[in-house]
């Protein structure tokens, strides 16, 4: 009984602690990417593994992943800024073409969640790939099934709103749990297919 006690805490603890992780390396504001597809790597590892050392597991995974996905990180930093400032713009507008652009920025900006969840999984399940690789990767397990993406998309949406209840929830469970999910979702695909 206290042997499935301490496992199902482990469960809790290995995500908050690859949550406090990310949340130390994204001080950085930049660096947001990289650190979230190192809590794919640690938190892959500690699924397939075993491996509870998930704390440092992440900050192995930054070494492996700052270089090739930190400019992609810039850019779409950058691209985010921007969309937010076109949203605040147009949530202030009225009128029919202010709503179509207003819709299609919530669209990019969902499209661009997903992709990124997707790619932060398809560079923690494969670290010694590459970019362009877990490129391609990200782009099919995010857009080439529905089931798929509307499970990416839900857990980046649902996970913070659900985690307000634990106090510092959003900062530590609001991206590890959709980086699980979508692990979950990987692994299922390549089951499926293979």
């Amino acid at each position: 009984m206290m042997r499935r006690a301490l496992d199902w805490l482990g469960w809790l603890a290995s995500p908050v602690m690859a949550g406090a992780a990310f949340s130390i390396l994204c001080l950085g504001v930049v660096t947001w990417l990289p650190a979230l597809a190192a809590v794919g790597f640690a938190l892959s590892r500690w699924r397939t593994d075993g491996d509870t050392r998930v704390f440092i597991g992440v900050f192995t995974g930054w070494r492996r992943y700052w270089r090739p996905l930190l400019p992609h990180s810039i850019l779409l930093t950058v691209a985010a800024v921007v969309a937010v400032s076109n949203l605040m713009f147009l949530s202030g507008q009225s009128g029919p073409g202010a709503l179509v652009l207003f819709m299609v920025h919530v669209g990019l900006v969902a499209a661009g969640v997903t992709y990124h969840l997707a790619l932060a999984v398809a560079a923690g399940r494969n670290p010694s790939g590459t970019a362009s690789g877990w490129r391609r990767t990200a782009f099919g397990l995010a857009f080439t099934s529905v089931p798929r993406g509307t499970a990416l998309l839900g857990a980046a949406i649902a996970a913070p709103v659900f985690s307000l209840v634990v106090p510092a929830g959003p900062l530590l469970l609001g991206t590890t749990v959709p980086v699980l999910v979508g692990l979950v979702v990987a692994d299922h695909t390549e089951r499926a297919t293979s």
